[in-house]
Protein backbone atom coordinates (compact mmCIF):
# COMPACT_ATOMS: atom_id res chain seq x y z
CA UNK A 1 0.00 0.00 0.00
CA UNK A 2 1.49 3.55 -1.05
CA UNK A 3 1.02 6.27 1.53
CA UNK A 4 0.83 10.13 0.54
CA UNK A 5 3.50 12.01 1.64
CA UNK A 6 2.97 14.26 4.66
CA UNK A 7 5.71 16.32 4.18
CA UNK A 8 4.64 17.50 0.62
CA UNK A 9 5.29 20.97 -0.15
CA UNK A 10 2.71 23.38 -0.66
CA UNK A 11 3.08 24.73 -4.10
CA UNK A 12 4.71 28.34 -4.84
CA UNK A 13 2.32 31.56 -4.02
CA UNK A 14 2.53 32.46 -8.17
CA UNK A 15 1.12 29.19 -8.67
CA UNK A 16 -1.99 28.96 -6.55
CA UNK A 17 -2.53 32.60 -7.62
CA UNK A 18 -1.83 32.13 -11.40
CA UNK A 19 -3.98 28.77 -11.83
CA UNK A 20 -7.61 29.65 -10.76
CA UNK A 21 -6.65 33.31 -12.47
CA UNK A 22 -6.00 31.06 -15.55
CA UNK A 23 -9.32 29.29 -15.23
CA UNK A 24 -11.32 32.56 -14.39
CA UNK A 25 -10.01 34.36 -17.55
CA UNK A 26 -11.01 31.42 -19.75
CA UNK A 27 -14.71 31.10 -18.55
CA UNK A 28 -14.93 34.68 -19.73
CA UNK A 29 -13.30 33.96 -22.91
CA UNK A 30 -16.13 31.55 -24.20
CA UNK A 31 -18.08 34.88 -24.74
CA UNK A 32 -18.37 35.40 -28.67
CA UNK A 33 -19.60 38.32 -30.34
CA UNK A 34 -20.86 38.22 -33.75
CA UNK A 35 -21.33 40.48 -36.59
CA UNK A 36 -23.12 40.39 -40.27
CA UNK A 37 -21.93 42.29 -42.74
CA UNK A 38 -24.00 42.69 -46.30
CA UNK A 39 -22.56 43.05 -49.78
CA UNK A 40 -25.83 44.85 -52.21
CA UNK A 41 -25.09 44.84 -55.70
CA UNK A 42 -27.32 45.84 -58.21
CA UNK A 43 -27.51 44.77 -61.27
CA UNK A 44 -30.11 47.22 -62.43
CA UNK A 45 -29.38 47.82 -66.52
CA UNK A 46 -27.97 51.30 -66.98
CA UNK A 47 -25.79 51.17 -64.10
CA UNK A 48 -28.74 53.38 -62.23
CA UNK A 49 -28.78 51.17 -59.17
CA UNK A 50 -26.94 51.51 -56.00
CA UNK A 51 -24.22 49.03 -54.79
CA UNK A 52 -22.83 49.10 -50.78
CA UNK A 53 -21.33 46.93 -48.47
CA UNK A 54 -23.26 47.60 -45.28
CA UNK A 55 -22.12 47.18 -41.46
CA UNK A 56 -24.14 47.56 -38.22
CA UNK A 57 -22.46 50.10 -35.45
CA UNK A 58 -25.07 50.03 -33.57
CA UNK A 59 -26.07 47.78 -30.47
CA UNK A 60 -29.35 46.27 -30.55
CA UNK A 61 -31.21 44.20 -28.52
CA UNK A 62 -33.30 41.79 -30.19
CA UNK A 63 -36.26 41.42 -27.00
CA UNK A 64 -36.98 45.13 -28.03
CA UNK A 65 -38.74 43.34 -31.55
CA UNK A 66 -39.76 39.51 -29.82
CA UNK A 67 -43.14 38.91 -28.81
CA UNK A 68 -44.15 35.52 -28.09
CA UNK A 69 -47.65 33.67 -29.48
CA UNK A 70 -49.24 31.57 -26.52
CA UNK A 71 -52.35 29.53 -28.75
CA UNK A 72 -50.13 29.86 -31.99
CA UNK A 73 -52.98 32.21 -33.43
CA UNK A 74 -52.89 36.10 -30.97
CA UNK A 75 -49.75 37.69 -32.19
CA UNK A 76 -48.77 41.13 -30.27
CA UNK A 77 -46.32 41.90 -32.94
CA UNK A 78 -48.47 44.63 -33.65
CA UNK A 79 -47.83 46.37 -30.85
CA UNK A 80 -44.06 46.47 -32.26
CA UNK A 81 -43.39 49.82 -33.70
CA UNK A 82 -40.87 49.05 -36.71
CA UNK A 83 -39.71 53.01 -36.94
CA UNK A 84 -38.31 51.56 -33.39
CA UNK A 85 -36.14 48.98 -34.67
CA UNK A 86 -34.54 50.91 -37.10
CA UNK A 87 -30.56 51.96 -36.65
CA UNK A 88 -29.39 55.55 -37.65
CA UNK A 89 -25.44 54.55 -37.22
CA UNK A 90 -23.98 52.32 -39.90
CA UNK A 91 -20.92 52.05 -42.04
CA UNK A 92 -21.56 52.58 -46.00
CA UNK A 93 -19.21 51.37 -48.53
CA UNK A 94 -19.42 52.77 -52.10
CA UNK A 95 -19.49 49.85 -54.11
CA UNK A 96 -19.63 49.64 -58.36
CA UNK A 97 -22.93 48.26 -60.25
CA UNK A 98 -22.80 45.20 -61.73
CA UNK A 99 -24.00 46.56 -65.42
CA UNK A 100 -22.75 50.05 -67.17
CA UNK A 101 -24.46 51.49 -70.05
CA UNK A 102 -23.56 48.94 -72.34
CA UNK A 103 -24.05 45.67 -70.48
CA UNK A 104 -22.40 43.52 -67.95
CA UNK A 105 -19.18 45.32 -66.47
CA UNK A 106 -16.59 42.84 -65.54
CA UNK A 107 -13.88 45.98 -63.96
CA UNK A 108 -16.23 46.88 -61.97
CA UNK A 109 -16.92 43.63 -60.63
CA UNK A 110 -13.39 42.81 -60.11
CA UNK A 111 -13.21 46.18 -58.21
CA UNK A 112 -16.36 45.02 -56.25
CA UNK A 113 -13.81 41.29 -55.13
CA UNK A 114 -11.07 43.65 -54.23
CA UNK A 115 -13.19 46.05 -52.17
CA UNK A 116 -15.07 43.01 -50.46
CA UNK A 117 -11.50 41.34 -50.18
CA UNK A 118 -10.05 44.12 -48.16
CA UNK A 119 -12.87 44.37 -46.17
CA UNK A 120 -12.76 40.72 -44.92
CA UNK A 121 -8.87 41.16 -44.45
CA UNK A 122 -9.61 44.05 -42.08
CA UNK A 123 -12.38 42.06 -40.28
CA UNK A 124 -9.59 38.90 -39.95
CA UNK A 125 -6.98 41.15 -38.71
CA UNK A 126 -9.25 42.92 -36.14
CA UNK A 127 -10.39 39.19 -34.99
CA UNK A 128 -13.06 38.07 -36.74
CA UNK A 129 -13.43 35.01 -38.14
CA UNK A 130 -15.43 33.96 -40.92
CA UNK A 131 -18.25 31.40 -39.94
CA UNK A 132 -20.57 31.43 -42.92
CA UNK A 133 -21.41 33.14 -46.28
CA UNK A 134 -25.13 33.23 -47.88
CA UNK A 135 -26.18 34.68 -51.09
CA UNK A 136 -29.17 35.49 -53.16
CA UNK A 137 -30.37 37.16 -56.33
CA UNK A 138 -33.51 38.87 -57.47
CA UNK A 139 -32.51 39.35 -60.90
CA UNK A 140 -34.07 41.65 -63.53
CA UNK A 141 -37.58 40.06 -64.82
CA UNK A 142 -37.93 40.93 -68.25
CA UNK A 143 -38.73 44.31 -70.36
CA UNK A 144 -40.71 45.86 -67.80
CA UNK A 145 -38.83 44.68 -64.59
CA UNK A 146 -35.63 47.28 -64.88
CA UNK A 147 -35.05 45.71 -60.69
CA UNK A 148 -32.26 43.22 -59.68
CA UNK A 149 -29.88 42.85 -56.65
CA UNK A 150 -27.38 40.34 -55.38
CA UNK A 151 -27.05 40.14 -51.97
CA UNK A 152 -24.30 38.40 -49.86
CA UNK A 153 -24.86 37.79 -45.99
CA UNK A 154 -21.22 37.25 -44.54
CA UNK A 155 -21.48 36.32 -40.74
CA UNK A 156 -18.52 36.61 -38.48
CA UNK A 157 -17.35 35.63 -35.10
CA UNK A 158 -15.22 37.15 -32.36
CA UNK A 159 -13.87 34.98 -28.94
Amino acid sequence: MIFANTNQRKPPIMNRILIPLALLLSINATAQQFKVITIVESIVPMGLGRSRIIESTTPVNVESATTVRTDGKKSDQGEVDRGELKIDSFKETKLLNFYSGVGINFQNIASNDAMIADKMSKLTADGWQLVHIASGVESDAGKDDGNGIFITRMYFKKD
